[in-house]
């Protein structure tokens, strides 16, 4: 027998159930399937510029309590129902974080957040939490990070994110341009949003890439081009780019490419350097802009949990409702910006009259 030469670094292998098996356990009835085709069509109307209303993302920065996300998602169907003729409100339920060097992957890569890595567990827990927030109302949206494991929950989604380390990805394109529902990818690292804007473009025409069935089985899967793409301006290394002189450039940059002039601006990561905090004011910004008219910005995003501030993942006991990733808002924070950006699209809409 020959040497071996394959898999010499892996150490164990743990096998993995099909993702049908997941949604014959945790199924997707008729009413949320509908409810979710209906917030696909919504939020790609709002990013096309025919629903004049703001699309808002809103939530924890990573998921690691259930029970506290159900609950967030309770509270955040209050507030969307209050401003639904002027705010479109879908929950940031995201499993994977991208780790710059190490660090807690999310949920579903370690759900005991003990370094045991139950991936299993992780899926099961997140299509369970996935279905039970859908049953509440509550529009989902998340990021896809590894381009296999989407195929566990990707009927749920209503709104996906190609993120700012993987925008270069030509397998992330590839599969954005097979996803069901409207997409943003977020600019580079370092704020460049040129490579944003050809990702969305790579992501509108079809591809051929291998991937699994939700069989579980290895094919390659051929797209029919994603055309609800569009820009998320996260600001970066650079500084923050939400500014109306950013907006203006990232604009130019999408009408020179034949792309619908609105776009996202994440009030979090390098457009608030870092701060939770600053979210307010960044939020309070764009609000005074949308009530003076500004068409482009059809969107936001705004990082919030129960409680505000970030905690350590070891930390015993944890808080309940706290981050264990990058801080974020407290909800009694988040209110007042989900009410002033709804007053800002009534503005905005008395501007036009």
């Amino acid at each position: 027998m020959p040497s071996p030469t394959s898999d010499l670094r892996i150490r164990a292998t743990r096998p993995l159930p099909a993702p049908a098996v997941f949604q014959h356990a945790f199924p997707l009835d008729e009413a949320g399937a509908l409810r979710i085709l209906r917030a696909r069509r919504e939020i790609a109307a709002i990013m096309s510029g025919a629903d004049d209303r703001l699309l808002v993302v809103v939530g924890p920065c990573s998921i690691h309590d259930p029970g506290a996300a159900v609950e967030f998602a309770q509270n955040l169907r209050g507030a969307a129902g209050r401003h639904a003729g002027e705010l479109m409100a879908v929950m940031r339920v995201y499993f994977e974080k991208p780790r710059t060097v190490t660090g807690w992957k999310g949920l579903i890569n370690d759900p005991d957040l003990d370094g045991t890595f139950h991936i299993s567990k992780g899926l099961r827990l997140a299509r369970k939490l996935m279905v039970e927030i859908t049953a509440a109302g509550v529009p989902i949206a998340t990021e896809f990070l590894d381009t296999t494991i989407g195929q566990y929950y990707a009927d749920l989604v209503s709104w996906g994110a190609i993120g700012a380390r993987t925008v270069e990805s030509q397998v992330h394109r590839q599969l954005a341009s097979g996803l069901s529902m409207p997409v943003g990818f977020k600019n580079r690292t370092d704020g460049n949003v040129q490579v944003a804007v050809d990702a969305i473009l790579s992501a509108r025409h079809p591809h051929w890439f291998p991937s699994l069935t939700r069989n579980g089985t290895p094919a390659s899967l051929g797209t029919t081009g994603n055309d609800d793409t569009h820009l998320v301006l996260r600001g970066g290394s650079s500084g923050p780019n939400y500014s109306a002189d950013d907006v203006r450039s990232a604009v130019s940059l999408l009408a020179g490419s034949g792309l619908p002039p609105h776009l996202m601006v994440d009030c979090s990561h390098g457009n608030s350097g870092k701060d939770a905090e600053r979210q307010s004011a960044v939020a309070a910004d764009l609000a005074a802009r949308v009530g003076a008219g500004d068409r482009a910005l059809a969107a936001v995003m705004i990082e919030s949990n129960l409680l505000g501030g970030s905690q350590d993942y070891r930390a015993v006991p944890l808080l309940r409702g706290r981050s264990v990733t990058d801080a974020c808002l407290s909800w009694e924070q988040t209110v007042p910006l989900l009410d002033r950006l709804a007053a800002a699209v009534g503005e905005r809409r008395m501007a036009r009259a």
